[in-house]
């Protein structure tokens, strides 16, 4: 029941801020892919784009336990994710969200740069803005080249999708002609800019956080029912094994007295 009621709450933040995590990446990404100037001092630097030979990845887990499965399917994701970017001659560094995932990763020898943990069941934008300001200074700083986000997609009560998402840089998208219309800017684009995208790093992995939150209580909610099931089944067994012992008991004392008074009366 607790972890029914978590979930609910849980679900609600997810599924609130499902639409403006959707939108804002829509609308940044046809900003981006709006004619701009060629001069390098327009482009914001979490817009540009770089080859990629170093990556960063930001992986969200549970705190704790008690989810079933779900844990090992994100750090399995991550670690098939990690092996083809070192296939391909990338060097990955990680930033852990959750004990379980920085866990696996440290077991695993991977190169991790900082830790974030007990962020609790109903976590605020002002708890993840650590997270990301670190990402914004990575990438601006170009001590990475791109960054991506790993969590636990929340689908249903029953199913939880573990994705690794690209988070930066923005990758514009692809308009026909008559949709790429130029736009006026106030001050100017590149205060906008600067004041936008920090907000959407901030925003997305925010939005990644209720999103694992949510798949957690759900993966927790759904372990524990099955456990009660099977904690029922194995009650129902045993107390049937118990009553078959105890009868066989009975049955064997009975015929001990029956035999003893045929003893008696011959």
């Amino acid at each position: 029941m607790i972890a029914a009621s978590k979930m609910r709450r849980a679900q609600e933040m997810a599924l609130q801020s499902r639409p403006y995590a959707e939108d804002m990446r829509s609308l940044l990404a046809d900003l981006a892919a709006q004619p701009a100037p060629d001069d390098e001092e327009y482009i914001h630097p979490l817009l540009r784009r770089r080859e990629i030979k170093r990556a960063e990845i930001v992986v969200i887990t549970p705190d704790r336990g008690l989810t079933g499965g779900l844990h090992s399917r994100i750090n399995r994701v991550v670690g098939e994710f990690i092996l083809e970017r070192q296939k391909e001659g990338v060097e990955t560094s990680v930033i852990a969200v959750g004990r379980k995932g920085r866990d696996f990763l440290v077991r695993t020898g991977q190169d991790v740069r900082a830790v974030f943990s007990d962020l609790g069941d109903r976590p605020e934008l002002e708890d993840v803005r650590p997270i990301a300001t670190l990402v914004n200074d990575e990438y601006s700083e170009e001590r990475v080249d791109a960054v991506y986000l790993a969590y636990a997609d929340f689908v249903s009560t029953v199913t939880q999708r573990p994705v690794v998402q690209p988070l930066l840089p923005v990758v514009p998208a692809e308009l026909e002609y008559k949709d790429m219309v130029g736009y006026i800017y106030e001050p100017d684009p590149l205060t906008v800019m600067a004041a936008l995208l920090p907000r959407f790093v901030d925003m997305q992995v925010y939005h990644a956080v209720l999103e694992s939150v949510a798949s957690e209580q759900s993966a927790r909610m759904v372990a524990m029912r099955n456990a009660t099931d099977n904690a029922n089944d194995m009650v129902s067994d045993l107390t049937l094994e118990m009553n078959k012992a105890r009868q066989e008991s009975i049955t064997s004392e009975l015929l001990d007295i029956v035999g003893g008074a045929a003893a008696v009366e011959a």
